[in-house]
């Protein structure tokens, strides 16, 4: 095995509480982030800095960071959507700020309300910034296999915006499957071209579960190489463009798969059980992935001790 080590990008402080109905407070936000800080994982994206008349939901996320105040090598990251909300996460303290390119026309006019040309130039100038700056700066990816307006998305579309995001500066460039749309097959082809293009260290993987093709479309892009992955605890999320969608891929879910295969995903599985059941007790619904009853009767396995 090359490399042993996954990292898990948490997302459920963001992603995953972004589509929901339920406003947490600040104080709720902290009590589910405090408990995810106790799970071992050290990537996290706090938040997002966007106007909370847009994203309600988001509001205060600079508040939240000054309250956390990241333990030594835990690493938070934020999405900032153009120059504004990079100098709003920068002043907050956070080094990692995410970028977003819809891989499609429709998808940036329907999602942002912008152009593809505009919003890559965008992605640009604050790529270029925080490479000045000293920050690190991920570019998602959007719609990367499946847009819900155009269809799918030819992969030769894909590979030359991420060779223009990986031109820009781009420390790691995030591949998402925004609607769930994606298959094993296709997500193993489009990431052996990409890991091709531009090695697996600088390339990870985002997916939602709407399919219940997630952890599928994980263990295809670990076979390509890759071994960074977002994922949201209990599967909170959902996309607005999937109707009905579980949301991201489930945490609990990609860290049983990956240590399951002889991984080491630095993950404590009791700790982020009890995550999840907080998680379930803030939201005021059941969360969990499509492994949590099981993992729930068997909170101290070792899964890597099966791994040959």
């Amino acid at each position: 095995m090359s490399d042993p080590q996954i990292v898990i990008n948490e997302v459920g402080l963001r992603d995953g509480l972004q589509s929901q109905p339920k406003h947490l407070s600040l104080d709720a936000r902290e009590a589910m982030a405090r408990a995810l800080l106790a799970t071992g994982i050290r990537h996290f994206e706090v938040g997002s800095f966007v106007s909370p008349k847009a994203v309600p939901q988001m509001a205060g996320t600079g508040e939240l960071v000054a309250r956390l105040s990241p333990p030594p090598g835990v690493a938070f990251s934020a999405l900032v959507p153009n120059m504004k909300g990079y100098e709003l996460a920068r002043a907050a303290g956070v080094e990692t700020v995410a970028v977003v390119v819809s891989a499609t026309e429709t998808m940036n006019r329907k999602n942002i309300n912008m152009g593809l040309d505009e919003t890559l130039a965008v992605a640009e100038a604050v790529i270029r910034r925080g490479r000045d700056e000293g920050a690190r700066v991920q570019a998602y990816l959007a719609v990367a296999w499946e847009c819900p307006f155009e269809g799918p998305t030819p992969a030769s579309v894909v590979r030359e915006q991420a060779q223009a995001l990986a031109g820009y500066g781009a420390d790691e460039i995030v591949i998402a499957d925004t609607i769930g749309a994606a298959n094993p097959a296709a997500v193993r082809a489009l990431m052996d071209d990409l890991v091709a293009d531009h090695g697996a260290q600088r390339l990870a993987c985002h997916f939602h579960d709407t399919r219940a093709m997630g952890l599928a479309n994980v263990y295809a892009a670990v076979e390509s190489g890759v071994r960074r992955f977002d994922s949201s605890v209990g599967g909170l999320g959902g996309c607005p463009f999937a109707p009905g969608a579980k949301g991201n891929v489930a945490t609990e879910d990609v860290v049983m798969l990956c240590e399951s295969m002889g991984f080491d995903t630095g993950v404590d599985m009791p700790a982020l059980l009890a995550a999840v059941a907080k998680v379930s007790e803030l939201i005021g619904t059941p969360q969990g992935g499509r492994a949590h009853y099981w993992l729930s009767k068997n909170p101290d396995m070792n899964p890597g001790r099966n791994a040959a």
